[in-house]
């Protein structure tokens, strides 16, 4: 039999994973790789199951234990599992390259009760799936008492089931958080001031459960510093949960281009927190260069409110700002879809000085 020797590894991970080098050295420490037979069999069950070498690469980088897992004896039966509660072949290896720790846990113990429980809460199995992806580091047979205890006290206050159904299936882990940190962070958003039969109330509970109280304080202290008062975060949080997940370095990023670039007041971005969990490169900076542009030819006045210029549709945002002004600035189309940018019109966004407090 073939072995794979000490320098081997490295090559077989990049030549028949599709790894890159980098990734190949440091998996290669994690992983012993003898012979090249066990993970050659392990590749060609999930190119039978549809699975691309991209797929493939990810299942690898993520699981790199896969390769030394029986194919037939561990492997298929998990496949095969996730094939009888309603996954497509299609779907079967977008799901799995997203989250292979499903191939490695025990079905008996793991993946059958989980369905069962997520079954029972959610009834459809498409959701029943979303919330299995989702429960990467956390199992509700481990903390069961916990997750019943969490469920029970939102059905006790009355959170519509709607409502539980988006938390179970999309923030699966929020739900496995120990009852009594789960029953302080129920509280705090009622005292906040979130309504239990509107959605946002779970969506507030999923934001702030979901970091430690060293890291909310570090986002409360970032907005201070653009001069918003406590009172006035707890009021952005009310509007848009969003706006608090946001890592503090993005927060930063997207204030100091609404209030630097733009001349937005931030009071103006506060109103309209939502602007915040928008992508600055994707959404926000298109759109605003759109605006610039119309902006500095006097085609559109100042005063244009912020909701108008980021919030609107897509289509509704290019019938006002693009299509409408397209004879007197072809180029409108071009800085949207950034093929273009403003020093190619020779225009740019004003540099004006940040205040912090």
């Amino acid at each position: 039999m073939e072995n794979i020797s000490a320098t081997d590894p490295v090559s077989y991970l990049v030549n028949s994973c599709g790894l890159t080098l980098k990734s190949a050295q440091t998996i290669s420490k994690r992983v012993c790789l003898k012979t090249p037979e066990g993970p050659d069999s392990v590749l060609r069950l999930l190119r039978e199951h549809a699975f691309t070498n991209s797929q493939i690469s990810s299942v690898v980088k993520m699981k790199p234990i896969m390769l030394l897992l029986h194919p037939e004896r561990i492997l298929l039966p998990k496949l095969e599992f996730l094939y009888s509660i309603g996954v497509s072949r299609e779907e079967l290896s977008i799901i799995v390259s997203k989250n292979p720790e499903l191939l490695c846990r025990s079905i008996e113990r793991y993946l059958s009760p989980h369905y069962h429980i997520l079954k029972s809460i959610l009834v459809c199995d498409e959701k029943v799936i979303k919330s299995m992806k989702r429960l990467l580091k956390a199992s509700i047979v481990l903390s069961e008492s916990d997750f019943f205890a969490n469920l029970s006290l939102l059905r006790g206050l009355q959170i519509p089931q709607s409502s539980i159904s988006v938390l179970v299936t999309y923030h699966p882990m929020i739900m496995c958080v120990k009852a009594l940190n789960f029953a302080e962070g129920v509280k705090k958003i009622i005292k906040t001031g979130f309504d239990p039969s509107e959605v946002t109330f779970v969506k507030a509970l999923n934001v702030l459960l979901g970091m430690t109280q060293k890291t909310w304080d570090h986002k409360m202290e970032a907005f201070k510093r653009w001069g918003f008062s406590e009172e006035e975060i707890w009021s952005i949080f009310r509007k848009s949960p969003s706006a608090m997940a946001i890592s503090e370095t993005n927060l930063m990023r997207k204030m100091n281009f609404f209030v630097c670039k733009m001349g937005w007041q931030p009071a103006a971005v506060g109103r309209v927190p939502v602007v915040l969990a928008y992508g600055l490169e994707s959404r926000i900076m298109p759109r605003c260069s759109v605006v610039r542009v119309l902006l500095l030819k006097g085609l559109i006045k100042d005063d244009i409110p912020i909701p108008s210029i980021l919030t609107s549709c897509e289509k509704s945002f290019l019938q006002r700002f693009v299509n409408k002004y397209q004879d007197q600035v072809p180029q409108l189309l071009d800085i949207f879809q950034g093929k273009m940018g403003l020093t190619e019109l020779d225009f740019d966004f004003d540099d004006k000085p940040a205040i912090l407090y």
